[in-house]
C-alpha cells in the first residue's frame, strides 16, 4: 500500500433512495464486465456471465433486494497513465438506516447521488443529498437506469436542477446493467472528488465509522487514516475508553478481507487488535498511537432508538439462548438497544429498541436465518416523555405507562414524539396523501411543486411535508401510503422532538383480569375505535372456555369494548328419560351454579398461536 500516497487516493459514497441501483452499480449484478468492482479488477466474472451480489453479503439484503449494512470495498483503477486507489463505500438507501449513511459519509471525501432515470428525486435522495452537503463532499449527480423504456433522462435532469441547483452538464448518464457511461463515473470520481489531506510524517490519527465481530479475532475496526502510518505490531490506544491495545492484523476490504503490510494516511481499511467486547469499539472513535496523543476528531450523534419492541421466546426454556443469540447479532448492528423484561403471559423475554419498522423485521429475519430463533414480537411501541411534578421518565413499555385520569399519579402532562415528514407523489395522488396524513393526526402541513409543471408524458410532482406522531407511522402508515398511491409515493422522515398529547392506556381484561402483554398507548380520539378492533380480533382467537368469558377494553377505570365468549355446555340432562321436569331443571341449575364458581375461580389462558395472530400489526 505505500505506492499510493493521498495525491492517488479517492475515498467516496454512493447516495440513493432506496431502490435506484447503489449496489448494482458497485459490483456485478448482471452479465456485464462495466460495473465498478468488475471494471476495476476488483471482481472476478464467472464463467457463466452472471455475478451474485457481492456488497449485498447478509442473506436478508439477496433476498429482499435492499442493503441495510454499509459495505467498503477498495479498487485499484488506472488513470491518466497513473495506478489510483479508490476506497468506495456502499450505502443503505432505506430511512430506517440513515444512521448507517451518515457514518459512512464521514470517513468519504466525495458521493455519488444517483437519481432513477425512470422515478426522479425521491424523499430519500433529499434526505441523503443535504446529509453529504453538511459534510462538505463533492457530490457527483449521476443518473441511472437509463436502459429502462420508462426513464426520462431529460426530465430528470431538469428535476436534480431545479430540486438541489445542479448544473445539467454534470449529470453522468449511466446504466450499471448494460455497462454504459460506468467507465465515465470512475474517471469523473478521480477528476472532481478531492484527494485526502493527510501527512504521512504527522503522529497517527485513524477515526473508526465501523465495526464488525469474528469469534477468532474479535472485533474488527474499519477505520479511516487521517495522519501518520499503522502497521502490525503497533501499540495504540483509543481516545474514548483510554484502553489500549496491539494490533494483529491491518488490511483492506477488497471487497473480501486482504491483509496488507500497513495502512497510510488518506487510506481506509480494517484492522484487528486483540478487542474482545463490541461496547470498547465506540464509532466515531479516534485511535492513536500510546504514549503519543493527538486531538479526537469529532464523532457521531449516537444512533437514537425510534420503535421498540418485546422479543420472546415461543418456548420459555430457550430464553438463555435467545438472549445469546441477540448479544451476537448485536455486535454486527450497533444502533439496536437492549434491555430484560418479564411478561407474565409470555415469560421472560428482552426488549429491544430499533431505528424502524423495517429495522425491527430485517433484525426479527436475521434472528430467525442466523440463530434458527423461534420468537414472538410484540406490537412495535414508540418512546413516551412523562412528565410529573417533581421528575420527567422516559417509558417505552405500555405496562408501565401510568394512569393519566387518576389524580393521585401526580402526571402532569404526557409527551409523545413527533417527525418532520416529506412525501414525494404524482399531483393526481395529492388529495389521497392529505386525507391519509390528516386520518393519522398530521399538523403544519404544507406543500409545493417540484417540477416546473404538468407535461403530457407525466404529471408534475409534488413535496408534502407535515408533522406526525412517531407511534402513527411505526403501523401501517407505508403499507397505506404505497397502497393509496398505487406504489409512486415516497417517504422520508427526520426526528423532530416531543409534543404534548392526550393520550391514555388501554388494558384488556379477560374474565376481569388484565393480559399485560396486549397493553397499548392510544390516542384519546381513536381510543373507541381501538378497543373495538382488538376486542373483535381477541374474541376470534381465544378458545372457549367452560365457562362465559367477558372480553373487556378499560382506559383507566372506564370499559370502552366489549365481547362475550359463550361457554361451552355438556348437554346434562341427555341421559335422563322421562320423569318431573323438577329432575331436569335440578340438573341445570348444578350445571349453571358450576359455571358460576369456575368463572370466578377460573383463569383464561392465551395459547401462543393467540398470541401470533392478535400482535401482528395489521388488522384482520
Amino acid at each position: 500500500m505505500e505506492e499510493f500516497p493521498c495525491e492517488v487516493i479517492r475515498n467516496f459514497s454512493i447516495i440513493a433512495h432506496i431502490d435506484h441501483g447503489k449496489s448494482t452499480l458497485a459490483d456485478r449484478w448482471a452479465s456485464t464486465q462495466s460495473r465498478l468492482l468488475e471494471l476495476t479488477g476488483t471482481i472476478q466474472m464467472k464463467s457463466t456471465g452472471i455475478n451474485q451480489q457481492v456488497l449485498d453479503k447478509l442473506k436478508v439484503e439477496r433476498e429482499r433486494g435492499i442493503t441495510v449494512k454499509a459495505q467498503t470495498a477498495s479498487m485499484i483503477h488506472m488513470t491518466h497513465g497513473k495506478q489510483h486507489l479508490l476506497n468506495l463505500i456502499d450505502t443503505p438507501g432505506h430511512v430506517d438506516f440513515a444512521w448507517e449513511v451518515s457514518r459512512s459519509l464521514a470517513a468519504c471525501q466525495g458521493a455519488l447521488l444517483l437519481v432513477d432515470a425512470s422515478q426522479g428525486v425521491q424523499a430519500q435522495s433529499i434526505s441523503v443529498f443535504h446529509i453529504a452537503k453538511e459534510r462538505g463532499l463533492k457530490i457527483i449527480p449521476v443518473l441511472t437506469k437509463i436502459d429502462l423504456p420508462a426513464s426520462q433522462p431529460e426530465r430528470m435532469a431538469a428535476q436534480l436542477q431545479s430540486t438541489f441547483g445542479i448544473d445539467p452538464s454534470e449529470i453522468l448518464h449511466v446504466s450499471a446493467k448494460t455497462g454504459q457511461g460506468v467507465g465515465a463515473v470512475l474517471r469523473a470520481i478521480v477528476d472532481r472528488i478531492p484527494p485526502p489531506s493527510g501527512n504521512i510524517h504527522s503522529p497517527l490519527k485513524a477515526f473508526m465509522f465501523d465495526s464488525l465481530y469474528d469469534r477468532y479475532r474479535g472485533v474488527i475496526s474499519l477505520v479511516s487514516i487521517q495522519d501518520g502510518i499503522i502497521q502490525k505490531g503497533d501499540k495504540i490506544a483509543s481516545c474514548y475508553t483510554r484502553k489500549k491495545y496491539e494490533i494483529t492484523e491491518v488490511g483492506v476490504m477488497h471487497p473480501e478481507e486482504v491483509p496488507t503490510s500497513s495502512l497510510q494516511s488518506g487510506q481506509v481499511g480494517y484492522i484487528a487488535c486483540n478487542m474482545k467486547e463490541s461496547s470498547e469499539a465506540h464509532i466515531g472513535d479516534t485511535l492513536h498511537r500510546v504514549g503519543v496523543l493527538v486531538d479526537p476528531m469529532p464523532g457521531f450523534q449516537p444512533s437514537k432508538a425510534m420503535v421498540y419492541a418485546g422479543v420472546f421466546p415461543v418456548d420459555s426454556n430457550d430464553f438463555i439462548k435467545l438472549e445469546e443469540s441477540i448479544k451476537r447479532l448485536t455486535l454486527t448492528d450497533r444502533s439496536v438497544t437492549i434491555q430484560r423484561e418479564s411478561s407474565t403471559a409470555l415469560g421472560q423475554g428482552c426488549r429491544l429498541g430499533f431505528l424502524g419498522t423495517l429495522h425491527m423485521d430485517v433484525f426479527r429475519q436475521r434472528l430467525e436465518d442466523e440463530y434458527d430463533a423461534n420468537i414472538i414480537i410484540t406490537a412495535p411501541t414508540v418512546p413516551y416523555k412523562i412528565i410529573y411534578k417533581d421528575k420527567t421518565v422516559m417509558i417505552s413499555n405500555p405496562t408501565e405507562f401510568p394512569d393519566t385520569s387518576d389524580t393521585s399519579s401526580k402526571v402532569k402532562q404526557v409527551q409523545e414524539p413527533v417527525v418532520n415528514a416529506s412525501i414525494i407523489v404524482p399531483e393526481e395522488y395529492m388529495g389521497e396523501m392529505m386525507n391519509l396524513c390528516f386520518a393519522h393526526r398530521a399538523e403544519n402541513l404544507d406543500h409545493r411543486y417540484l417540477d416546473s409543471g404538468s407535461t403530457s408524458e407525466a404529471s408534475a410532482r409534488a413535496i408534502l411535508t407535515c408533522t406526525l406522531p412517531l407511534s402513527e407511522i411505526v403501523t401501517d402508515f407505508f403499507d397505506q401510503l404505497k397502497s393509496r398511491s398505487s406504489g409512486y409515493a415516497s417517504f422520508d422522515y427526520e426526528d423532530g422532538g416531543y409534543k404534548a398529547s392526550e393520550l391514555a392506556k388501554m388494558v384488556f381484561l379477560l374474565n376481569g383480569k388484565p393480559v399485560d402483554a396486549l397493553a397499548l398507548v392510544v390516542h384519546r380520539s381513536a381510543q373507541h375505535e381501538v378497543g373495538r378492533k382488538w376486542v373483535k380480533k381477541l374474541h376470534k382467537v381465544i378458545p372457549r372456555q367452560l365457562f362465559e368469558v367477558p372480553i373487556q377494553a378499560a382506559v383507566g377505570k372506564k370499559i370502552i369494548a366489549r365481547e362475550t365468549l359463550s361457554a361451552m355446555r355438556a348437554d346434562v340432562t341427555a341421559g335422563l328419560y322421562g320423569g318431573h321436569y323438577e329432575r331436569k331443571m335440578k340438573h341445570l341449575e348444578n350445571q349453571k351454579e358450576s359455571k358460576r364458581k369456575m368463572k370466578r375461580i377460573g383463569s383464561v389462558d392465551l395459547p401462543q398461536d393467540a398470541f401470533f395472530d392478535i400482535l401482528s400489526t395489521k388488522s384482520k
